[in-house]
């Protein structure tokens, strides 16, 4: 799941995508990797805590297979340190996880190995399409998805209802009206924060219908002009400049936390993962949050988009794959998937999905809400084909540093932004041998 805290990549410190190859290693390893008497470890690269849940029960099912769950750090410091032990061909982990966005990055230069051969294909329907789609590079699966984050809106009933809101904004033009309602409860009070979010942006884009990238093999289209976008880029322009967002509030600092627990922010739109994250966040608020669909942009729509979720991909390099592939479909789709939910994951496998237990379970955080009645639907209506640049990972930390001098001065606009930005990928993209434009 990605709770994105601001972390910033030097674009030196990444090994150039197209020139690096991946080592070979011991290859796929024998039969004896997942059968047989003799023992094997596993190495899993993680920072997703459920996995580790998963581990016991596995183990009791294959006493021949050890598994190892590793915290690598952040997810930049994860993609960092796989590259180098591929580079360096040692102290290459059996299985690794990966943000939706990361997975071209690895899977475009032939650093992932192609899960065909272990019949991926046959996992297909149990997960919803657009999950499926985010892990399908040139029409290779290089990885199962683990978690997902359909965009929902998270909100404090009782800030809305202080300001005369019965029912939370159904479409963004009842956002915008609500917005300006809360924002006359006094100085502190806003419907949202955004400091240069670029995944809550583009869930706007996507959702709007734009789709400003386009990839094809190691080619990559850059647009931030079609209907889609400047419909969704013009509407946040507008929240930001009549002064309806919090631009001094970080997403994850402590002043969130403050101004989520006091209710002076209304609202988050935020992937599905944050009903297991906002309790921690927000524990004064138990029982005032809410979730539903994302405002739509006409009445009567159901449009969703994603933001964050993670998957699980084997490297080229792994010497254990068999027995890594073994681990990966039992908590991603097998018998460790129930405990996983268990602990909080929010997972797009429609056997949880459309289970009766889970959608009719009350969450008592969110005054006794069937939560998963709401995430279930945010994740069926999420827009097809949506598409990251292989280079994303070095993108997003790039849009943060274009970014930051808007929301701390006001000068400038996100269209300029969005096009400063496209012209850094642009350049970026062809210097790691990509054809960009």
């Amino acid at each position: 799941m990605r709770l994105s805290h601001k972390v910033r990549l030097l674009a030196g410190a990444l090994v150039p995508l197209l020139a690096l190859t991946a080592c070979s290693g011991s290859g796929s390893s024998s039969g004896s990797s997942a059968g047989g008497d003799e023992q094997v470890k596993v190495t899993v690269w993680s920072w997703d805590g459920t996995v580790e849940r998963a581990v016991p029960g596995f183990q009791a099912a294959n006493p021949n297979i050890k598994v190892e769950v590793v915290n690598a750090g952040s997810s930049q410091d994860e993609y960092k340190a796989l590259d180098n032990a591929i580079q360096a061909g040692s102290g290459v982990p059996d299985l690794v996880m990966f943000e939706y966005f990361a997975v071209p990055y690895f899977a475009v230069p032939g650093k992932l190995a192609d899960l065909a051969e272990f019949g991926v294909d046959r996992l297909r329907n149990d997960y919803v399409p657009a999950a499926w789609s985010d892990v399908t590079v040139n029409g290779k699966v290089y990885a199962l998805p683990s978690d997902y984050g359909p965009s929902a809106m998270f909100y404090n009933a009782a800030t809305l209802k202080k300001a005369g809101i019965a029912e939370p904004p159904a479409t963004w033009d009842e956002y915008y009206e609500a917005a300006k309602k809360i924002r006359a409860l006094g100085d502190d009070y806003y419907i949202a924060q955004d400091t240069g979010d670029i995944f809550f942006l583009l869930s706007l884009i996507w959702q709007a219908g734009g789709r400003p990238f386009k990839v094809d093999g190691t080619r990559v289209h850059i647009d931030f002009t079609d209907p889609g976008t400047t419909r969704a880029v013009a509407f946040w322009q507008k929240m930001l400049d009549e002064g309806l967002v919090n631009t001094k509030i970080t997403g994850w600092s402590d002043d969130w936390n403050r101004a989520l627990n006091d209710g002076t922010l209304a609202t988050q739109t935020m992937g599905g993962w944050l009903t297991s994250t906002l309790p921690e966040r927000a524990p004064e608020a138990a029982g005032d949050f809410r979730v539903a669909l994302m405002p739509q942009w006409q009445q009567g729509d159901k449009v969703g988009a994603a933001n964050g979720g993670s998957s699980f991909g084997i490297p080229a390099a792994a010497e254990h794959k068999e027995a890594a592939f073994k681990f990966l479909e039992y908590f991603a789709h097998g018998g460790g998937l129930a405990t996983r939910v268990d602990a909080g994951a929010f997972v797009p496998n429609t056997s949880v999905l459309e289970n009766k237990e889970f959608q009719s379970k009350a969450n008592e955080y969110f005054g006794d809400q069937k939560t998963g009645v709401v995430l279930a639907e945010a994740t069926e209506i999420v827009g097809s084909g949506w598409q990251y640049p292989p280079f994303f990972e070095w993108a997003r930390s790039i849009y943060g540093d274009l970014a930051s001098p808007f929301y701390t001065s006001g000068k400038g606009s996100l269209a300029e932004i969005l096009e400063q930005w496209r012209q850094r990928c642009i350049q970026y993209g062809n210097e790691q041998g990509f054809q960009v434009d």
